[in-house]
This record gives structure tokens, sequence and C-alpha cells, in this order.
């Protein structure tokens, strides 16, 4: 038996630095470079006193130690490279943020930093402080941070979930040409979550300009690197994924520099991604004031080791050797760096002459009424466009169209119209539009703006959201509801809260679709109707459509609204015909209006999707004049409580239909609100059709009974009317 050694053709190498880069940098850039270094310890210094004093309500992932990766990296990045981070990230906050405001040629020795460099430390401890002249207004406060003017789309506290954010910041600089470089700064704990190494085969796969950055500190809170993984060389989850990889000293910022450098290069030159490892320590334990070895899970000789390699100890001797900055120089930008930090402080806080005791200044938190402020927008993006109900439409001007074949002529009509549309999802290039032929002729018109992904549902919703943020407007297929639940942490804690925690006032243009598909014997893992998990989300817009017109209408007003929306399509519908204009895919129906499906007076039957004919068709059974009102719009604040309430009004007895299991459905909610809203109306109780307890299963009669359905919304009518 022969064996042969397998070798990897991908750059892959440590990098150090020597004296000969220290004399090719400007000594103007070295002073600059040791000015911030300077600046970003004093700041954390006074944030971890303020917290000491109660003045923060939050952690205090302070990055002490961690400066040099920092600053080197940043040294390399212009205002428009677009970055994030993970819950330690002041260090990269505000070396991104200085960065963006000193001008041309400035040099420390001799210039004084501008007033806006002072504004952003302020605002930035602000945002910390969570007051309302931080960056996202206090809502983020230390681990969410976010200001696009300085390249800074996004900080998140989850681990693994930036990295597929920065994979969509490069994804939406190559569609629209931008030659932009992005990263993702991240720690040796995050390389273990399985979406971080989503994002980098996503970005290799694709060959985006963005540059994972590690900081291997060797901690996930108190669990060592060898802890996490058998293989610690950290650099290999690059090599894995043929992305060009590079480790280097994170205590030493010309070879973090040098490190950056080279990745930018090799972006420029044969396209991304790069992999950096910076091997760096924190001082301090994961969160305030104490050391690691205070907890047990350090020792003092390994953290005095490494104090001995601090970047403010170390670079200020070798700058002092070089003749670059005296200790007069030095000792006068560490009193500028602390004066710069001090008078962000007093700008925040104050003393009260009847107390002893520092507190917030006066007027200083944001407003408790604007709490529900900025979770999504008021729709004024579609005011312009044109409206059309289906019975708007004269009937000469009409044609039968199939629902599947609606799903795919106007996802192509709006990549025509917009070319900020992206198609993102498994398996949607082939097999003649995707599984169930929903995007027919996207990929024969449009290849560039079709991508074709891996199994990661987690991976590429998140590449959405962060291309979202960044110019593109992506369609998500996600190929059964179910699936939705995989890519949880970025449907949820990412899209469904980022405008709001981020202090509102930009969109996130987010279409998913999800596809629902309980009788086609797939079982409980592919079966059921994700929209309530959505409706938990406040962020969410969700639309059911019932028809190929409002299939149509909706979908067109999803792709221009600025909101997240969810669309559910049913499969149960895909072979259904209907009416549309004919030779028009150009109109919108209105977010959060719904539709009278049948009229009546008898009771009012809420229902959507593909339930609606079956209670228009069970009311004729039962000889029942219902009214049956198709919601269409599902999200709480969206749903036309106005209709509903007229319809209620009018016939004193509700019935709730749905399709899903009980425990997944919307009527438990609905109901409530009705209660609240129409008690003075209601003659009888709410009644509910929807599923069992149980998800669908494969068996067909076991199947029909953990669904809601046409005999049970029959014999539901029959109960109500009498």
């Amino acid at each position: 038996m022969q064996r042969t050694p397998i070798s990897t053709e991908t750059p892959w190498f440590r990098l150090e630095s020597d004296e000969g880069d220290w004399a090719a940098e400007d000594p103007a850039d070295l002073a600059r470079w040791m000015e911030q270094l300077l600046l970003i310890r004093r700041f954390e210094e006074k944030i971890l006193d303020l917290h000491g004093q109660g003045m923060i309500h939050g952690p205090a992932h302070a990055s002490i130690g961690q400066e040099a990766g920092a600053v080197g990296a940043m040294s390399v990045l212009g205002t428009q490279d677009k970055i994030n981070g993970t819950h330690r990230a002041h260090h990269q906050i505000l070396a991104k943020l200085l960065n963006s405001a000193l001008p041309e040629g400035y040099d420390p020795r001799q210039d004084a930093p501008p007033e806006e460099a002072g504004t952003l430390v302020r605002r930035a401890m602000a945002e910390i402080m969570g007051l309302e002249e931080g960056f996202c207004a206090g809502r983020g406060g230390s681990m969410h941070m976010r200001w696009a003017p300085s390249g800074i789309v996004g900080t998140s506290a989850i681990i693994g979930a930036n990295l597929p954010h920065a994979v969509g910041y490069g994804l939406a600089d190559k569609v629209l040409g931008r030659d932009n470089v992005s990263v993702a700064f991240f720690g040796d704990g995050t390389l273990m979550a399985g979406q971080s190494l989503e994002a980098i085969n996503l970005a290799a796969l694709y060959r985006l300009p963005v540059i994972f950055f590690l900081e291997n500190n060797f901690y996930a809170v108190s669990t060592h690197v060898r802890e996490q993984t058998r293989e610690t060389r950290l650099t290999s989850r690059g090599a894995m994924f043929g992305v060009p990889s590079v480790e280097c000293d994170g205590m030493d910022l010309l070879a973090v520099r040098s490190a950056m450098r080279w990745a930018v290069e090799t972006i420029r030159e044969g396209g991304g991604p790069v992999f950096v490892e910076a091997v760096c320590y924190r001082f301090l334990h994961q969160s305030g004031p104490l050391l690691g070895s205070q907890f047990g899970y350090r020792d003092k000789a390994e953290e005095e080791a490494w104090r001995a390699r601090d970047p403010l100890a170390t670079m200020p001797a070798k700058l002092k050797a070089m003749g670059v900055l005296d200790e007069a120089g030095l000792a006068a930008l560490d009193a500028r760096a602390r004066e710069m930090v001090e008078t962000a402080a007093a700008a925040l806080t104050e003393v009260p002459r009847d107390s002893n005791s520092l507190q917030v200044r006066g007027g200083a938190y944001p407003d408790p009424a604007r709490v529900d402020e900025g979770i999504r927008g008021d729709l004024s993006e579609l005011a312009g466009e044109r409206f059309s109900e289906a019975e708007q439409v004269p009937p000469e001007a009409r044609a039968e169209q199939k629902y599947i074949e609606a799903v795919a002529a106007v996802l192509l009509r709006n990549m025509e119209r917009d070319p900020r549309i992206v198609l993102i999802g498994e398996d949607v290039h082939r097999l003649r539009g995707g599984v169930t032929g929903s995007s027919r002729g996207v990929m024969e018109r449009f290849p560039e703006r079709v991508f074709a992904t891996p199994i990661c549902e987690n991976g590429f919703t998140g590449m959405a959201l962060g291309a979202s943020l960044c110019g593109l407007r992506p369609v998500v297929d996600i190929m059964f509801g179910d699936f939705c639940i995989v890519a949880a942490d970025q449907m949820f804690n990412g899209i469904g809260k980022f405008a709001h925690m981020f202090g509102g006032g930009f969109g996130v243009p987010v279409v998913v679709r999800a596809r629902v598909s309980p009788q086609t014997g797939y079982g409980s893992q592919h079966s059921m109707d994700p929209s309530a998990l959505f409706a938990l989300y406040p962020g969410w817009r969700i639309v059911v459509p019932a028809t190929p017109h409002d299939y149509v209408g909706l979908m067109n007003a999803a792709l221009r609204c600025d909101d997240p929306v969810l669309v559910i399509e049913h499969q149960d519908l895909f072979q259904t015909t209907g009416p549309v204009p004919r030779d028009d895919l150009d109109f919108c129906l209105p977010l959060g209006r719904a539709r009278i499906a049948r009229a009546g007076r008898a009771c009012t039957v809420l229902t959507y999707g593909a339930m609606v004919a079956p209670c228009i068709g069970a009311a004729e059974a039962a000889g029942v004049d219902a009214e049956v009102v198709d919601l269409r719009s599902l999200d709480p604040t969206g749903l036309d409580w106005e209709t509903v309430t007229a319809s209620i009004r009018r016939t004193n007895r509700v019935l709730i239909a749905e399709q899903t299991a009980r425990g997944t459905s919307h009527g438990a909610r609905l109901a409530q609100e009705i209660q609240e809203r129409c008690f003075d109306w209601l003659d009888a109780e709410i009644l509910r059709v929807s599923g069992g307890e149980a998800a669908p299963v494969v068996s067909r009669p076991l199947n029909m009974a953990a669904l809601g359905n046409a005999a049970k919304v029959e014999a539901a009518l029959r109960r109500l009317a009498a």
C-alpha cells in the first residue's frame, strides 16, 4: 500500500516583521498609530472606570492588550472599506472612527486632532453608556455598534453571526462593481461556530473581497483553545477552504499591518477572500476589570509573560530608538489621549451639588416613549407605486395563469427592473427553475446575480443581510419553510432586530421566500408553516398570497419595500389558476391590506393562503352566509384591523381558520386581540380551526388529522351558526 502525503497549493504561512519594515514606514504614520494605541487604551480604561461607578448598564468587554491588531489592520483600510466585529470591538471601532476623521498627512507630533475626532470618541462612549448621543441612540451599547459613514456596518454579539454579514458586504461590492474590501473581526471561540465556517466557504466559493481577521487570544471566556479544537493551527480553517491564510504576531502592529497589506494585495490581484490570524492576548477577563487569574483559569506567570509584550510598552521603546518620538513626545501624546477621553466623559456625566456620586448628565438618556421607533419603516418608499386589486382589472384585460407561473414570472420581471435584486438559495440555478420551477428563466437571463448556495441556510441568510445593508435587495429562497429554523439566528437575532437595535433610519430590504408543503408526504421536518415564528419578531413583514394576482402584487410590493418581508409560498396553490392582468407584472398590492374573499353576514372567517378557497367552499357546503376575509398580511403591526373590525361589527361572530399545527398558528394571538378590540360586538365565543398538536407526518390519514381543512371549517361554521 502506497501513501502519498497531501499538501495544499493554497498560500498558508506565518509572517514576521523585521527592522526593515519599521524603517520603511513614514515617521508621521508611526506617530499616528502610537497615538491611536494610547487613545484606545485610555478610552477602555475610562469605560471600565465608568462601569465600576454604575454609569454603564450592561457588560464592558475590554480589548486591553489587543490594540495593536486593530490599529495595524485599520491602517490599511480606507473609509469606504467596511468592517464588523463581535462583542469585543471597541478597539476596532475606535481605530476605524479615528482614521475616517483624520486629514491626509496628519502628524500628531505637530498637528492637533480635528474636532470631529473628539466628537466621534464622545459618541462612541455615549453609545456604550446607552445614551441618546450614541451612534445607535443608546440601543446597541458596547456590543452592537454601527456608524456607516465610517464603514462600520454593525457589530454582533452572537458568536459567528458577523462573518456571513461581511460576506454579504463583499457580495454587494462585487455585484455593484465597487473596489472595496470588507473585514470581519472575530475570536478563536467564534471560529468554532458552524456559521463561521459557512461564511468562509461562501466567500471562497464566490471569490468575494473579504478578509476574515481572527484575533486568537487563546480563550473563549475561560476555555482555552486547546479545549476547543484538536487542530490549534487556526489558519488551517482558511486553507481547508482554499483561502490564502497568514498568521502573524498580533502584539506587533507592523506585523499585522504587513499581513493586512498582503491580504488586500492578494484580493486585488486574484480575488478574495483571505484569512488572517493575529496571535494576541487579552489582559483582562472576558468582561470587567479583573484578571483571568483571579477567576482561576489562567496563571499569573502566563499573564506576566504576555504583559511584557504589551504594545504600549514595546512600541514606545522602538519609536524612541528610531528617533520618531522622545520621552516628552510620547508623554504629550498620552496626555492628549487622556484629555480627549476625560473631555468626552465630562460631557456625558456630572456630580450633582446634592451628591458625591457620579451620575449621567441630565437629559442624556433617550426618551423611553421612543423605544418602539425604528423597528421598521413607514412604507413611504411605496407611495408612488401603482396599486391594483383583482376586481379593478376589467374582464377583457385578464388572463388565466398558474400560481407557480406567476411566482417565476414576477421574480424575473423584477430582476429586469432592478439591477440590485439578487437571488440566493439552494438549487435555484438548475432543474428548470429550482426544485419547484419558481425561478424559471432567471439563471439564463441573470447568471451574475444568481447565487446557488451550498446547504448552509444560516450562512447564506446572513450573507443576504449583509448584502442588503450595502446596496443589494436579496431574495432568499428557503426550499422548505422548516429550514427557516436552521437559519433562526440570522432570521431573528439578525434580520428581525437589526434596524431597531442600531437606531433605525435605514432599511434592511431582504425578501425571504419560504415554501410550505404539508400535504406532499415529506413528513414533520419539511412540512410546517414558519410564519407565526416570524410574527414574534416585529421587524418582519409577513405576506401569504392566496391567488396568482395577489402573489404578483404582494411580491412586487415586497421587492420595493425597505423592510424585511417573509413571503409564504404554499405548494397546495402552485397548480391552481386565477386571473391576472394580461401583460402587466408591475402593479402592487398594499402591504397590510386584507381582502374580502366572500361577502356575508352570518359570521366572519379570518384565514389566509391555502385555506381561503376551502373556507369559501365550506361556507357554501354548510349553507352559512359567512364572510371570508383573506388576511394576506400576518405580521402583528401590519394586520388590517380596519377591515377585520368592520367585518366583525357586521357579523358579530368570528372563526379563525388555519391549516397549520395549533402550536405554530397565529390564531391565539388573533383571538386575544379580537377580544381586546371587538369584545362589545361579539355575540359568541371565538372559534379556531387549525391542525392538532402534532407536526404533519407522512401517512396520509394521519397527516389530514394534523392539519386544518375544509371539513373542520364546515363543522365549526355549523356550530357557530347554531
